[in-house]
């Protein structure tokens, strides 16, 4: 495992530390990721041909990654993670002969604990970056898009996912109801993504967002999942200090006020983008198929 740290604002490394602190508990807690994640491998059926190494950019423990090991089973590939105890956990999840006989085919992921927006791959060295809902916890995505142009050939695809303003909004009323402080992060709208991807040099971005909903039985379970997946404030306003009881009290409240069939719900508004390095015809993807492009408003 290589480590390669570039340099960490405050928030990045509030981020990494919630991280390595879910190592151990993320498998459990992350279906919105794995469901995302199945989501953007179905538009990968589309990529068959990569020709050059992929970069799975916050690959957590792993689970993915090798998903798209399968996917591209003759392709070099590199899984990076900023945190150290996530990378270890996604190496050890395969058992040590696989490894070994990985390792000697020359199949096996190369996995680099490193910051995003440093990424310690040469100019022009990759064909295909994916990233599954890591983009929400970076503070500067544009830095991170001009890096991720810095590094993909001339045709390179950038594909990920990341969450949108309208995220748990369910949490955010609630959390309102108790005092005026940050308690929960906000998001970049997909629009404004798709802007950063053209300064940054990616020709004709395609954005899309769906709804997705999860329930959970109680305050007490949604938070304790958040929670399991690493999800912190790193807003430079955010709460320093410890909500006192009657505040958390209104929060609960709130939380759990007019919940039909003790279900609380909590929204996530996934953004997906795609974009290409110029070099080839942005309007097809690596085989050659015709894209259509497919913008959903938001419902009313």
């Amino acid at each position: 495992m290589v480590t390669r740290d570039g340099p960490g604002s405050e928030e990045s490394c509030i981020w990494r530390r919630a991280r390595d602190r879910a190592a151990d508990t993320w498998d459990r807690a992350a279906a919105l990721p794995l469901e995302v994640g199945d989501r953007m491998l179905e538009r990968t059926e589309l990529v068959k041909l990569v020709d050059g190494p992929i970069l799975d950019a916050g690959c957590a423990t792993g689970v993915l990654t090798r998903m798209l090991a399968r996917r591209y089973p003759r392709v070099p590939l590199f899984a990076l993670d900023p945190a150290q105890r996530m990378l270890r956990r996604a190496r050890n999840a395969v058992p040590r002969m696989k490894r070994a006989i990985a390792s000697l085919t020359g199949v096996a992921p190369h996995w680099v604990c490193g910051d995003a927006a440093h990424l310690p791959m040469s100019a022009g060295s990759l064909a295909f970056i994916w990233s599954n809902l890591m983009l929400q916890t970076l503070t500067d995505p544009a830095a991170v898009f001009s890096e991720w142009h810095r590094v993909l050939k001339p045709g390179g695809l950038v594909m990920f996912s990341t969450l949108g303003p309208d995220s748990l909004r369910e949490l955010r009323i609630a959390f309102a109801a108790a005092d005026r402080s940050v308690h929960v992060q906000s998001f970049i709208d997909m629009h404004d993504l798709g802007d950063m991807l053209v300064h940054a040099g990616f020709a004709d971005p395609v954005m899309d967002m769906e709804a997705i909903t999860l329930t959970y039985p109680s305050a007490v379970a949604l938070l304790h999942e958040l929670r399991e997946l690493g999800s912190v404030v790193a807003h430079v306003d955010r709460n320093r200090g410890l909500m006192g009881k009657a505040g958390w009290a209104r929060m609960i409240g709130a939380l759990e006020s007019d919940v039909p069939e003790c279900r609380i719900c909590l929204t996530f508004e996934i953004v997906y983008g795609h974009a290409w390095k110029p070099g080839q015809d942005p309007s097809r993807m690596l085989n050659g198929t015709q894209v259509i492009r497919v913008h959903r408003g938001r419902p009313r």
